[in-house]
């Protein structure tokens, strides 16, 4: 028989009988050269078309436990606990990747065997470490929707934050963090990460219109900023801005980012407008909302790279020294009260105004007072003046 791939139980068969007849005649070089080829080639046939299935996982562990001499006590600091233990070997709960990790590492268990129900080849890397978040805080928010309780969570942390930042398509963006504010306390930047990938998965699926950012134009913004006019105003942004394919989102910050405002972009390379509500002030809604168009206007789509920016802007007299964030700035405060309608040098001057004045101006600007009222207060550096025009506690329930 010549020697060629077995393609068929066939040649199959006439390979077994060929090397029979081989292993009855003398040996020989020649003979044993041959028997080893076909040996070879069976060998191929065999793990191609009867492929040895891989032990089940648990019944792996008890192996090496009996092995090795190990109860179930020996287990705990593997698994968590006596509950624990039992309900892996009884098959009442899952292995958890931090499981899977430990008992790789200390029984010497194939990782292929531990990983079969994972749809994983290898152990992973520890990416998640459960301190860095404000687990609790996500919990009650409805950042794990697949879980009950938020012992579940605790347990199968890995898997559940692999599932948010799922979210991302493997390539995390580059946070550009602004803090304006002289809170002295640095941001949980994973936590702003967490915070992006949540409305990422809420609101992703929203349907918008096309987007173009030639038509943000000077009508674009008049047009949004008169709403400000209105005491239900806030309620009319979201679609306004999606017929101009823009996501607008309401999303509570989480505890130390610090959060004010977020732009980004979406799955299908939409811009994404963030407001968290953290001051709960008209002039501050409409100064981010701004400080967030900005940054899709003049940099979202002007840069290579996935950025995603959030913004503390809480009025301080010292400023982010970030180009961009600058830019924004500038951006927003010229739309809001354009220098062409009234100066800095008049802003700055707190007797050239009063309520009345406000009012008056707010009217021909098209405004919110409350928006002239701020400015004035970060112009002049005093933020005592006009308090009562700024329409404080009202936004959250507004959009509850």
């Amino acid at each position: 028989m010549k020697p060629k791939l077995l393609k068929n139980d066939h040649d199959y068969e006439m390979a077994l009988k060929y090397i029979e007849s081989l292993m009855e005649q003398p040996e020989s070089k020649d003979t044993n050269e041959e028997i080893e080829l076909f040996t070879s080639l069976i060998s191929f046939y065999e793990e191609e078309s009867f492929p040895v299935d891989l032990p089940d996982p648990i019944d792996a562990v008890l192996f090496v436990m009996d092995q090795q001499g190990l109860g179930r006590r020996d287990l705990i600091p593997i698994i968590g606990s006596q509950s624990k233990v039992s309900e892996i070997l009884n098959r009442k709960r899952p292995l958890s990747l931090s499981m899977i990790r430990k008992l790789h590492e200390e029984l010497n268990i194939p990782a292929e065997i531990l990983l079969q129900d994972t749809q994983q080849n290898q152990v992973p890397e520890k990416q998640f470490t459960y301190e860095n978040y404000p687990v609790p805080e996500m919990f009650k928010l409805g950042y794990f929707s697949s879980f009950n309780k938020i012992s579940q969570v605790r347990e199968y942390f890995e898997e559940a934050m692999s599932n948010l930042f799922r979210q991302f398509g493997g390539r995390i963006p580059q946070t550009i963090y602004c803090k304006q504010s002289l809170e002295k306390a640095k941001p949980n930047l994973n936590a702003l990460l967490a915070w992006q990938a949540h409305i990422l998965q809420k609101a992703s699926s929203d349907e918008v219109d096309d987007f173009s950012l030639d038509s943000l134009d000077n009508s674009f913004f008049e047009e949004l900023l008169s709403f400000s006019m209105y005491s239900k105003g806030p309620l009319l942004v979201k679609d306004y801005l999606k017929t101009y394919g823009i996501r607008f989102v309401i999303e509570q910050h989480l505890s130390k980012t610090y959060v004010d405002g977020a732009a980004f972009k979406s799955h299908d390379d939409k811009p994404m407008i963030v407001l968290s509500l953290r001051h709960d002030r008209v002039d501050n809604f409409w100064f981010t909302l701004l400080h967030e168009l900005g940054h899709v206007v003049k940099h979202l789509y002007n840069e290579s790279d996935n950025k995603a920016f959030f913004d503390d802007t809480s009025p301080s007299p010292n400023e982010c020294d970030s180009q961009l964030e600058q830019e924004a700035n500038h951006f927003a405060m010229e739309y809001l009260i354009p220098p062409t309608k009234i100066t800095v040098s008049e802003l700055s001057d707190a007797s050239f105004w009063s309520p009345s004045k406000i009012l008056t101006t707010s009217k021909e600007l098209k405004r919110s007072p409350a928006i002239l009222a701020g400015r004035i207060r970060y112009e002049t550096g005093n933020y005592s003046l006009f308090s009562e025009m700024l329409e404080t506690r009202g936004l959250k329930c507004l959009f509850q």
